[in-house]
């Protein structure tokens, strides 16, 4: 059991930080009887994290002590595993954009995947499933601003397309009206405004 003990610890510290481990990816290194055990065994001594059922992550070292990994890493390496599509909620885009000054208390993102709950240290990831509209444009400022108009809704929406108008680069608008035939129609509305006033 020690043998595989090790033989999972290295196999993790080859992984990128916040990579989760599975015992399913571990079966070449023994029965899954004998990868759960090793993995529940670990998790009990501390070197690895268990953040949810059967998931496991290794937590970072440094010369302050151990801390777990960042969150984004972590629901970036989940999102990328299962071949989900990931992006972080519309509170945390509207505060990014300039639209709110709220913080968001809680690290919270949406998901093309089952809602879930991850488990990293003290703080709690939460994985909300959510409709494929608002989960385009991933990775750009207009996929930003419509998850913030999602959270805003549709009383604060035109107010929201004002301010990003002005602080938008005309190809993310343009991307934003481009995506409207998808969105709600409360949001097409309000995105075909801002296409007839620019």
């Amino acid at each position: 059991m020690a043998v595989l003990a090790t033989r999972i610890m290295e196999h993790a510290g080859g992984l990128p930080e916040g990579t989760p481990l599975a015992a399913k990816e571990l079966l070449h290194l023994g029965s899954r009887a004998a990868v759960d055990q090793a993995l529940s065994r670990l998790a009990r001594l501390g070197s690895l994290m268990r953040a949810g059922r059967g998931l496991y992550i290794r937590p970072i070292e440094s010369r302050f002590g151990t801390r777990a990994p960042v969150a984004s890493k972590v629901v970036e390496a989940i999102a990328a595993q299962r071949g989900e599509s990931v992006a972080p909620h519309g509170a945390a885009a509207a505060n990014e954009l300039g639209l709110t000054t709220q913080v968001p208390v809680r690290e919270v993102y949406l998901t093309s995947g089952r809602s879930r709950r991850l488990q990293l240290g003290a703080q709690v990831i939460e994985l909300r499933h959510v409709p494929a509209w608002q989960l385009v444009l991933l990775g750009r400022p207009a996929g930003a601003a419509i998850r913030a108009l999602a959270w805003l809704g549709p009383e604060r929406a035109s107010e929201a397309l004002r301010t990003l108008q002005r602080k938008l680069p005309p190809t993310e608008l343009q991307a934003v009206v481009a995506a409207r035939a998808g969105l709600p129609t409360w949001m097409a509305q309000e995105v075909s405004a801002l296409a007839n006033n620019g």
